[in-house]
């Protein structure tokens, strides 16, 4: 993975949990990052010091993923700071937002989480593409709700997951005459703030219990396989999801 070195990678929602993990192995890879967020500006501000203490270059970027003119912004600063070439994007932001039945589902909630979750992998992919090296790596970040149609309340989170696998699979398709590799990460029960925020303790139990690990993963467990993905040791895996979830659903 040492081919890392000197380059830069643009990371959504790098602030907290995975996004930063991924950050700080970026960085330790010797790679300029760029750490996208959207209202957590205290925790990217610490993610640019981790960052720098691993041996990288870091800036943090506000900006709402979910909107064209902001999306512009993220890349105009990218440039600034780093010139027009970048050679790894990892499309993280995301999010529940509420677990909803669909009978309590009002469309402008529908839309909401299929944008965080959906959209702004297509306008991030978009507007970075005129500046990202042939022979480049896109990864982008979907879930075991995907896989399984996620748990109670996450139909909404779940279909937009669902699109971020086939979007994977389709782009790579067209970025093939460039070399572009694009590729995705389902993980499955991750000791995050999502989970914190949305799913009970004696539930996150039950879950880590039936996983073959027998416990929660880690954000850095995800960044591990992301930094794989990003770099030349995953050269031959493309259009590809890495299914982090400890054995817990197979596929």
């Amino acid at each position: 993975m040492d081919n890392l070195k000197g380059k830069v990678a643009v990371v959504t929602g790098g602030g907290r949990d995975i996004g930063r993990a991924t950050c700080v192995k970026f960085a330790e890879k010797g790679m300029s990052v760029v750490i996208n967020y959207y209202s957590s500006e205290t925790a990217a501000e610490e993610t640019i010091e981790l960052c720098e203490k691993a041996g990288g270059h870091a800036i943090a970027v506000q900006a709402d993923v979910t909107k064209a003119s902001e999306v512009e912004h993220l890349m105009n600063e990218t440039r600034k700071a780093f010139g027009d070439k970048i050679q790894v994007l990892v499309n993280n932001a995301g999010g529940l937002v509420a677990r909803k039945k669909i009978s309590e589902m009002p469309e402008s909630f529908w839309d909401e989480v299929v944008e965080l979750n959906l959209k702004s992998v297509f306008l991030v992919t978009k507007a970075a593409l005129p500046y990202l090296s042939d022979g480049g790596s896109i990864v982008n970040l979907s879930s075991l709700a995907a896989r399984d149609g996620g748990g109670g309340g996450s139909l909404a989170y779940a279909t937009s997951k669902g699109g971020v696998l086939t979007f994977t699979r389709g782009l790579a398709k067209e970025l093939k005459p460039r070399g572009i590799r694009v590729n995705c990460v389902s993980p499955g029960l991750i000791n995050t703030t999502f989970h914190d925020t949305f799913t009970p303790d004696e539930a996150r139990k039950n879950v880590a219990a039936k996983t073959l690990a027998g416990r929660e993963g880690s954000s850095e467990d995800v960044a591990n396989a992301i930094l794989f993905l990003a770099s030349d040791a995953s050269s031959y895996v493309n259009a590809e999801s890495l299914e982090i979830n400890g054995g817990l659903y197979f596929i």
